[in-house]
């Protein structure tokens, strides 16, 4: 069967920075592999026109420069935000949540979700990156098609695969 829309594929990969040969950045061989629906919005759009009409057993490696996978790296999403901005009811400010590295969840005045990582504490205000994390980043992949089959109505409209066929509410 050919990976098309509303399929589940079920694939092992490798992720490297640059080419085959470049810096390991995840792979899936050592635990479970990747299954997700193909065409409703899960991955890369261009990560799935490279493997479009493939069939399980079939191989793939190809190369996504940045702006085809997660964006350039811009500049301007790294913002310095006001210590006020992550007082709790109290006033308090929890430092402990704002260290380097650590992910941030905000959300603007119209409900719009950004997530960012700490990249600079100070002490009346916080510098936060939010950019994706591989924005920037050249990706390539290589793998193997495990499995296709049609998506069930129940993970279509879950909107995500069911592993091993389950159902819920």
């Amino acid at each position: 069967m050919n990976i098309q829309q509303n399929h589940v594929v079920s694939l092992h990969y490798t992720l490297t920075e640059d080419t085959g040969e470049g810096e390991l950045i995840e792979e899936t061989y050592s635990g479970e592999p990747l299954e997700f629906i193909f065409g409703v919005g899960m991955m890369l759009p261009s990560f799935e026109e490279n493997i479009e009409s493939k069939t399980p057993g079939d191989t793939f490696a190809f190369t996504l420069e940045p702006e085809d996978a997660y964006g350039l790296y811009e500049d301007q999403a790294v913002v310095e935000i006001p210590i006020s901005s992550f007082q709790d009811e109290s006033g308090n400010v929890d430092r402990s949540k704002l260290l380097t590295g650590a992910p941030l969840t905000m959300h603007d005045h119209d409900g719009r979700t950004f997530r960012g990582v700490v990249a600079e504490p100070k002490i009346d205000s916080i510098i936060v990156d939010f950019n994706h994390p591989m924005s920037g980043r050249t990706l390539h992949f290589k793998g193997e098609i495990l499995d296709v089959r049609p998506a069930t109505a129940s993970e279509l409209d879950h909107g995500h695969v069911h592993p091993g066929g389950h159902e819920h509410a």
